[in-house]
């Protein structure tokens, strides 16, 4: 107080702290990686599925075409960096499995980078072929804790405690972490006995995971394990992606956990550039479209968070 009148007495403006950048932590396997094309290839379905055709496109909606600049380029935003491993720097495409894919954190992050004034930061730890029961199990699940588990969770850590190293621009400057993104199900769907546990173990997850990054009450999302779409039969399947939404019922999670349904989002492989089921056909329309409501549940439950 004293400080603020002396820069008044003086006909100063008192110097104000910059705010700090808000985290959201993208995690979970190969679909979270992200297999989604970004350049139309001819020799796969003539381009159909790609982002660079959607992009493209007249009939897309605006936000497909407003991912590329007038003069063809990708968008780079000023606002929204990542940090995914040994790759970081301003949120654009290319941070999928390769510098030629996408996931989720394209549409993620555009969407929360429009909602947010404060920097955004999106940290990425994701990695192929990894279950809920085992490698990423809780250590409220009990038995052995998953080391991708403890990955998360140091990962995360090593990120902020790193943050100027890696952003020299945030020097200083404090962190919030603000929200948590989780798109994983299918080393858990194949096996009967996963499903049966993912409801509990995903659960647990997600009070750990608040109570070791000193984040109560965390936002979460979780984006259903939807390939094979609105007509998926299989009951393992259908089992795990009833288990996941169930979480998000749970009394305890009312307001700050949401389950996204991604089904409507798959495309089928004559529509898309490969027959790989399991990663969504390579659909780069498909990443973007799951990253894209995964953003926006996470906007509605920061905002339900202000009330």
């Amino acid at each position: 107080m004293l400080s603020s009148l002396l820069f008044v007495a003086l006909g100063m403006a008192p110097i104000q702290k910059a705010p700090p950048v808000k985290v959201f932590i993208l995690a979970g396997q190969s679909n979270m990686v992200g297999h989604g094309f970004v350049a139309a290839d001819p020799k796969r379905n003539g381009g159909k599925g790609s982002l660079e055709q959607l992009a493209k496109d007249p009939a897309s909606d605006k936000k497909f075409k407003q991912l590329l600049n007038r003069d063809g380029t990708w968008r780079v935003r000023d606002d929204v960096w990542i940090h995914y491993f040994d790759r970081k720097g301003n949120l654009t495409v290319g941070y999928g499995a390769g510098t030629d894919t996408i996931g989720p954190e394209l549409g993620f992050g555009n969407v929360v980078g429009d909602s947010i004034r404060e920097p955004v930061l999106l940290i990425k730890l994701a990695w192929g072929g990894k279950s809920l029961a085992v490698d990423f199990r809780p250590p409220s699940s009990g038995g052995m804790v998953g080391p991708f588990y403890n990955e998360v969770v140091q990962g995360t850590k090593a990120a902020i405690a790193n943050l100027g190293t890696n952003f020299p621009q945030w020097q200083g400057r404090s962190v919030q972490i603000v929200g948590f993104g989780w798109h994983q199900g299918w080393n858990d769907r194949i096996n009967g006995d996963f499903v049966a546990q993912y409801e509990e173990n995903m659960a647990n997850f997600i009070r750990d995971i608040r109570k070791d990054l000193s984040a109560p009450n965390l936002p979460f999302v979780i984006a259903e394990t939807g390939m094979g779409g609105l007509e998926e039969k299989n009951e393992r399947a259908l089992a795990l992606m009833n288990a996941q939404a169930a979480v998000a019922l749970h009394a305890e999670f009312k307001n700050n956990v949401a389950f996204v349904g991604t089904r409507a989002f798959w495309r089928p492989a004559e529509a898309s550039p490969s027959d790989q089921g399991y990663h969504w056909n390579s659909s780069g329309e498909t990443y973007y479209l799951i990253g894209d409501a995964m953003g926006r549940a996470m906007t509605d439950l920061l905002k339900r968070g202000k009330r």
